[in-house]
């Protein structure tokens, strides 16, 4: 492993993991949610559409996308050290359905009779 580069794997909250693959301390976290998109595994329930639907936290830290491996203070060049990420991927919003009836409004959430005065 050149002087620099960080062996890591990113597990997912079901317990699989994408990885592991080396990695520049230059390499932004951005760049490491784009690489968790492309690798994704087929057939895997729940593929985030965007970077911003995609938490990497390691040691108990939500990584900044603006920041690079070094910046985050992942240790860098130790020889034969994996390691690994937790990924969590935000979930998917269902859209609201449609009126039943066309000209019948949607329901609206919640009770709508309390009114603080």
């Amino acid at each position: 492993m050149a002087s620099g580069d960080v062996e890591l794997k990113f597990r997912m909250t079901d317990g699989s993991d994408i990885g592991p693959n080396k990695y520049s301390s230059s390499e932004t976290v951005q760049a490491l949610k784009e690489a968790i998109i492309e690798n994704w595994p087929q057939g895997k329930e729940g593929c985030p559409k965007s970077v911003q639907d995609v938490k990497l936290i390691h040691a108990g830290k939500v990584l900044d996308n603006a920041r690079t491996l070094g910046e985050s203070r992942v240790p860098v060049a130790e020889t034969g050290n994996l390691i690994t990420m937790h990924v969590v991927i935000r979930p998917q919003v269902a859209e609201p359905k449609a009126a039943a009836k066309e000209g019948q409004e949607p329901k609206k959430g919640g009770c709508g009779g309390c009114c603080i005065l």
